[in-house]
């Protein structure tokens, strides 16, 4: 699911970004919303955080699931804004820290002992999670997490444009070049990427026949595809043909649903919403491959709910998450089809799921199954910020991409040994 439609982010480079558990202050600003009414008579209280979705209708949808709980009072605290991040790790820090948020599986945080071992709750369903979501949530044989949504991402376009163009859909980053070229034309940008074009910069390395870590832990994208693929950005960048500044980022399907391009790099939670403005004139590809070497690439975002370790109430936190993402299948179906499309990581409900079953959301979930990549619990933000500085000063400033991925690998190496030894 997107951010909220009303700030002015990027749901995935913010929350993201290279900051670490040292960030200070309150939350007295946030308020607090409650998911029940007058309470549940157990003497037990909880808080979840969650971040604002743009989607209509997910704050009350939460606020429900959490009313309908009976074994504790659930405060939902919901955070609107442009840095969630800053707010929940702030948070954690205080003695009003969360019990329960939700966000993306990062191994500082198992590290840190700031996130609570979940394997006991999940082990018994675990055969019916999607296995490379169980695999990004775990260290060290224990599961920490429980994803809740599976959010593909890939380029959306509009094949009337396509077949006015005499646009074929692109298989490799050159036609992709070529095809912006030639869709371009007046007030229409061939191509969208984000602002900054950092939404695509893990699939330039999965496209490429490369990955952001190896088996062991070791920087794997400093490869000369990955080097070819940055030159070949930079020059769509300079050309024209890419929409720049646009109002609303990448997240945000207005760049498309108002024709200001004919391919937007988006996620499957918009097409609810361009289906509306665009009917079926709406088809979508996976990033292309890079060089002869390299395979197309559809990225698996997301969101998955922690129990927060250092909290009060650990073992009534882990009830209300086994309850909620595990034992409830019609809420989590509701959840991942009713605001948006997504796809539950739930294997049964993924299969069973109606609105998945047919047109441009079923293409979705193949492609997504074909394609997918999922993010590596040891891909730090700190790491992620060193490759933002790759696509920055490779693509957007001209520098030279072997020694911009060289000087990555050497920031990433230092990571991995700050955490791997």
């Amino acid at each position: 699911m997107s951010a909220s439609s009303n700030s002015n982010w990027d749901r995935r480079t913010v929350l993201r970004a290279a900051m670490g558990l040292a960030a200070a202050g309150g939350l007295a600003a946030c308020g607090s919303n409650t998911g029940r009414g007058g309470g549940s008579g157990s003497g037990k209280n909880l808080v979840q955080y969650f971040h604002a979705y743009g989607e209509a209708g997910v704050e009350q949808a939460v606020k429900r699931y959490a009313k309908a709980y009976e074994d504790a009072d659930v405060t939902t605290r919901w955070i609107t804004g442009n840095n969630f991040e800053q707010k929940l790790f702030a948070a954690l820090l205080t003695d009003n820290a969360p019990d329960v948020f939700e966000f993306h599986p990062q191994i500082q945080l198992v590290k840190s002992g700031q996130v609570a071992d979940l394997t006991d709750i999940i082990e018994p369903v675990k055969d019916d999670f999607n296995q490379a979501d169980i695999k990004s949530h775990t260290v060290d044989g224990k599961i920490y997490g429980v994803r809740m949504i599976d959010d593909p991402q890939f380029f959306f376009y509009r094949p009337s444009m396509f077949e006015k163009a005499g646009v074929e859909v692109p298989t490799t980053l050159e036609e992709l070049v070529e095809a912006a070229a030639k869709l371009r034309t007046g007030k229409i940008k061939g191509a969208y990427l984000g602002n900054d074009l950092t939404p695509v910069q893990h699939n330039l390395i999965w496209s490429a026949g490369a990955d952001t870590l190896t088996a062991d832990n070791e920087p794997a994208f400093n490869t000369d595809a990955v080097a070819d693929g940055l030159k070949q950005l930079r020059g769509l960048f300079t050309s024209g043909d890419l929409l720049l500044g646009a109002p609303a980022d990448w997240w945000d399907p207005s760049a498309f649903t108002q024709g200001l391009t004919a391919i937007q790099w988006c996620g499957m939670w918009a097409m609810p919403v361009m289906q509306e403005a665009l009917g079926d004139d709406i088809g979508i590809f996976p990033f292309p491959k890079v060089g002869p070497a390299g395979k197309e690439s559809v990225y698996n975002g997301g969101w998955s709910m922690f129990v927060n370790a250092k909290g009060k109430n650990v073992e009534a936190a882990k009830e209300y998450v086994k309850w909620l993402w595990i034992d409830q299948k019609k809420y989590q179906e509701d959840f991942a089809t009713s605001y948006g499309f997504h796809i539950p990581p739930r294997t049964s409900l993924a299969q069973s799921a109606s609105k998945l079953k047919s047109g441009l959301p079923a293409e979705g979930v193949k492609l997504f199954n074909e394609f997918g990549h999922f993010d590596n619990i040891g891909w730090t933000q700190a790491m992620i910020a060193a490759f933002n500085d790759v696509m920055a000063n490779s693509v957007r400033k001209n520098g030279d991409p072997k020694a911009q991925l060289a000087a990555c690998e050497k920031k990433v190496g230092a990571e991995l040994k700050k955490l791997f030894g």
